[in-house]
């Protein structure tokens, strides 16, 4: 039978290796979504409140993202929730700054990430590190990282979100008040889905972890606005 220090000491090696594999799993979720660096989310906000329901699409601004030899995905955009970030995808969108851009990390059953200007040159060694020169405010709001949802990506410091989005393909309630959500797929989420199954790079030897091998390309992103209410 073991002595009191020896029970101490199980008890202290236990608690360091389930705080080891707590520390793990959140420096991996980090990473997913970081704008190619390896930061911490930030600081951990209270549960968000159960979503208040959004206005119908017809009254949302919808962005069409057509990625090539994939297909479109249309996406209602959520002024309502997160105002600053809306204007600044519709402003980045309708200049043309996401043509020619590609999906530079797919996660299977979690997300893919896209929207890098430096994805367009032929190194894909910086994917993941670029953006426009100006950030955007982070506007954490109530909905929920569901299937669908569409986020910004951050490095982890305040107003740090400027090109790069998401799209989840899975639930991930983890992720709720860490990244500010802004849309959600109304239709095309299948699109998202084989773009998230495509061969990638899962040891970051020619760029980012979780680089699709191929390039996934978008071709365009067109912005409809809702028509004027009748008065």
């Amino acid at each position: 039978m073991r002595g009191s220090h020896g029970r101490n000491a199980e008890r202290t090696r236990a608690r360091w290796r389930n705080g080891a594999w707590r520390a793990a799993a959140a420096l991996g979720l980090a990473l997913a979504l970081a704008c190619g660096a390896d930061r911490d989310t930030g600081t951990d906000l209270a549960p968000t409140p159960t979503p208040a329901p959004d206005p119908p699409p017809s009254e949302l601004p919808i962005a069409t993202l057509e990625v090539e030899d994939f297909g479109a995905l249309r996406i209602a955009l959520f002024p309502h929730k997160a105002p600053k970030t809306v204007a600044n995808f519709i402003e980045l969108a309708e200049s043309g700054f996401y043509e020619g851009t590609t999906f530079h990390r797919v996660v299977p059953e979690f997300m893919i990430q896209g929207g890098d200007p430096n994805s367009k040159d032929r190194d894909p060694r910086n994917d993941g590190l670029g953006g426009p020169e100006r950030g955007v405010a982070d506007e954490f709001n109530d909905t929920r990282f569901g299937r669908g949802v569409v986020g910004m990506a951050h490095s982890g410091r305040p107003g740090s979100a400027g090109s790069q989005f998401f799209i989840m393909v899975a639930e991930r309630p983890e992720l709720d008040g860490h990244y500010t959500a802004f849309g959600r797929v109304l239709t095309g989420l299948e699109v998202a889905d084989r773009i998230a199954e495509v061969e990638r790079d899962l040891y970051a030897r020619w760029g980012p972890r979780d680089r699709p091998i191929e390039d996934v390309m978008i071709a365009k992103v067109s912005i409809e606005r809702p028509a004027a209410s009748a008065r």
